[in-house]
């Protein structure tokens, strides 16, 4: 999927600074697909897509370097779940997989942006969409 940008600059609020973005960003995943993290193996559903890295220096900052993604890549909202618990995660698209075959996610903001699983994925809910 081919995110095109109108601005070749937006605001973040998550960085706090305008984000320049290029003009076509490729996504391998869209709004709904379920994911599993390449390393750390939680598993999540995508709610929403920056183009490039839009999140705070203090966040880029803390991840390890010689496990530091480029910047220059689009980067996913998940509502996440492990074995313990349920958040929300902001992952590299170089760290993720599909993994719609293992079915649906237990998150417990599913309800509130999608309708439900099916032929695996969520399907966002008509008032949400554009």
């Amino acid at each position: 999927m081919s995110i095109h940008a109108e601005n070749t600059s937006y605001f973040s609020p998550q960085a706090g600074r305008q984000i320049s973005v290029p003009a076509v960003s490729e996504a391998r995943f869209a709004i709904g697909d379920v994911v599993r993290h390449r390393l750390f193996g939680f598993r999540g559903v995508v709610f929403d897509i920056d183009p490039v890295f839009a999140n705070s220096e203090e966040w880029y900052e803390s991840i390890p370097e010689d496990m530091r993604p480029p910047r220059e890549q689009p980067f996913y909202h998940l509502l996440a779940e492990n074995d313990e618990s349920s958040y929300v995660a902001y992952v590299s698209q170089q760290n993720l997989a599909g993994d719609a075959e293992a079915g649906p996610v237990d998150h417990p903001s599913l309800h509130e942006m999608f309708d439900g699983f099916a032929d695996g994925r969520y399907r966002l809910r008509r008032r949400l969409s554009h």
